[in-house]
């Protein structure tokens, strides 16, 4: 089934490691909800079969409790939703009792709370709104209100943070009521507040980076959240059913400005410009990929899996010699312990995983 994901462009401060499109407008969040309405209307009719919505950002959690009421509404009645996954990113510092409460009506069944660390002074280096009591009593009051699908972010390379601290950080993250962690390591984006060098010299090395990683796949781990995706975790039943849509090579259609699609075996992206989004009457589209190659989609997506891929999938899908050559260059990174593979299925371990770009690489070329 197709996935619907939505990017609220909307922040209330930018955070300064962030390169996700965004602006600070609070005047345009009408303009952009009907905007989102009206493009979603452009599907009805087409009969297209969805279980999952997923409202990113940006921000997501600045819409009111109505306006995101307004929006699943307009998507359940232009397409057939079948049990849905509604998942909305929220900050700790845009969400109350009364906000969730109404999400929860509207529909939103699993919240994703940009949380980062347990450390405020690691929160203060971020530029993020919230202290960790404020993340800690937005996920509890969530839990209260009957959300049972919950997800916390943390962040890997903080300036200042120790493997003690990124340890206490997932100790309290995982002791309260949340069946999901996403964990990314902190890289210095191109154009961002944070791409200077002062920057660059202040947060973890490469080495730190990767014992960090190490460390929290460990610690997670102990605490029942298995890895599924190089940076998610989850319990039983708690796995992202729309993040695991982009790996597994299903449909997708993106909604909002710089969302990005898969549908109808094309690849395509809306510009970056939230005025141009509300004064269109239907988005504008910018094909990347009008066929995509599917060996080469199906092994870089498929490894970024703890299931890994099925080697004789991707020699069907590429041809032998691309089969042969994954078996070869697997053997020798199997060698290394950075892969394993059994019974024709390929999987990257967590060191393989923090080498994933250049052993996919090698695996391809």
């Amino acid at each position: 089934m197709t996935g619907i994901y939505i990017h609220v462009p909307f922040c209330k401060r930018k955070c300064p490691y962030c390169d996700f499109y965004s602006v600070c407008r609070p005047e345009l969040y009408e303009d952009y909800t009907q905007a989102v309405c009206r493009n979603i209307e452009a599907f009805k009719g087409r009969d297209i079969k969805c279980d999952t919505i997923y409202f990113g950002g940006g921000t997501p959690s600045v819409l009111s409790a109505e306006q995101v009421d307004r929006i699943i509404d307009t998507a359940g009645k232009c397409f057939d939703l079948c049990q849905p996954e509604i998942t909305l990113e929220a900050n700790p510092s845009s969400v109350d009792r009364e906000k969730m409460s109404g999400w929860r009506k509207a529909g939103v069944t699993r919240l994703s709370f940009g949380v980062q660390s347990a450390n405020d002074r690691e929160l203060g280096f971020l530029g993020r709104l919230h202290d960790f009591s404020q993340a800690k009593s937005a996920v509890e009051t969530a839990a209260q209100l009957g959300f049972r699908r919950i997800s916390c972010d943390i962040m890997l390379g903080v300036k200042g943070q120790t493997l003690e601290s990124l340890w206490d950080s997932i100790e309290s993250l995982t002791a309260l009521p949340v069946d999901h962690i996403s964990a990314y390591m902190l890289k210095i984006e191109k154009g961002t507040a944070f791409d200077c060098d002062e920057m660059r010299n202040a947060v973890a090395d490469d080495d730190m980076l990767c014992d960090m990683y190490l460390q929290t796949v460990g610690q997670l781990a102990s605490k029942g959240f298995l890895q599924y995706e190089i940076s998610n975790f989850a319990k039983e039943g708690g796995k992202s059913r729309h993040n695991l849509k982009y790996w597994h090579g299903e449909e997708y259609i993106g909604i909002g400005p710089s969302a990005h699609s898969f549908f109808d075996n094309e690849r395509y992206y809306c510009k970056s410009d939230v005025e141009e989004f509300i004064s269109d009457n239907v988005q504008s589209m910018v094909v990347l990929e009008d066929d995509p190659d599917k060996a080469e989609e199906y092994v870089m997506l498929g490894l970024r899996l703890t299931e890994g891929i099925d080697i004789g999938k991707a020699e069907e899908l590429g041809g032998k010699e691309l089969g042969e050559n994954i078996r070869k260059k697997a053997a020798l990174f199997q060698k290394q312990g950075l892969c394993v593979v059994e019974n024709g299925i390929l999987r990257l371990t967590p060191a393989g995983f923090l080498a994933s770009n250049s052993i996919i690489g090698e695996l391809l070329w």
